[in-house]
């Protein structure tokens, strides 16, 4: 593979993302505000391997996300409600791996007002799709904690399917040490996923899938 092709996902992967439901745009300092109004709840950290519960801990969080953004380690994309042109949350492509044309998708989490109202499978929607049909990705993959019970049904109501379980796969907030399980949509599987999502029913998904 040639120099100019491996860099194609850096190039293409951060854009604007956008049907009638849902908007994803990458992420710059101006999106400081609007983030801090929906992430200081608890609720939405119970998962993930992070916590968010105090002013400092926001700045990190948020300064992480610029940070990994500039340095190509994600595409972070901040979400936008449609239906109310409210920033809902966050979602990126992550661990981005050209020449075996696989990506992941996670550090997925939704505000209170956002969840079970559509916003999740229309953002995983367009990631999808720009994922397979613009990046050309062969395999998109997801993972979560074994615990968090609805992001896995989630991630099975929007298509995806469940590979196993890595066990003792990265340390949690309290000590304990989290087993990651595994979910995947295969190129070959996108035609009848994307339509699954564009006609399926909304489904309410907890944050924490990464």
């Amino acid at each position: 593979m040639s120099k100019e092709a491996t860099v194609t996902w850096r190039r293409l992967a951060p854009a604007l993302l956008e049907n009638e439901h849902a908007l994803l745009r990458p992420i710059t300092e101006a999106d400081r505000g609007p983030i801090h109004e929906v992430a200081m709840d608890p609720d939405i950290w119970r998962y993930f391997v992070s916590r968010v519960e105090t002013e400092d801990d926001f700045s990190v969080f948020f300064d992480t996300m610029l940070a990994d953004q500039e340095a190509g380690r994600r595409v972070v994309f901040v979400v936008v409600d449609k239906r109310t042109g409210r920033v809902a949350g966050s979602m990126s492509y992550g661990n981005l791996s050209e020449p075996d044309r696989r990506l992941e998708i996670g550090w997925s989490w939704l505000g209170r007002d956002f969840r079970g109202q559509g916003v999740n499978r229309w953002a995983k929607y367009l990631l999808l799709e720009h994922a397979f049909e613009v990046l050309h990705a062969e395999r998109v993959e997801f993972k979560t904690d074994v615990l968090n019970l609805q992001a896995r049904a989630g991630l099975r109501n929007i298509g995806a399917i469940e590979e196993g379980v890595l066990r003792s796969f990265n340390p949690m907030p309290g000590g304990r040490r989290r087993d990651a399980v595994y979910y995947s949509v295969l190129r070959a599987e996108w035609p009848e996923v994307k339509a699954q999502l564009a006609s399926g029913p909304k489904v309410a998904v907890r944050s924490g899938a990464s």
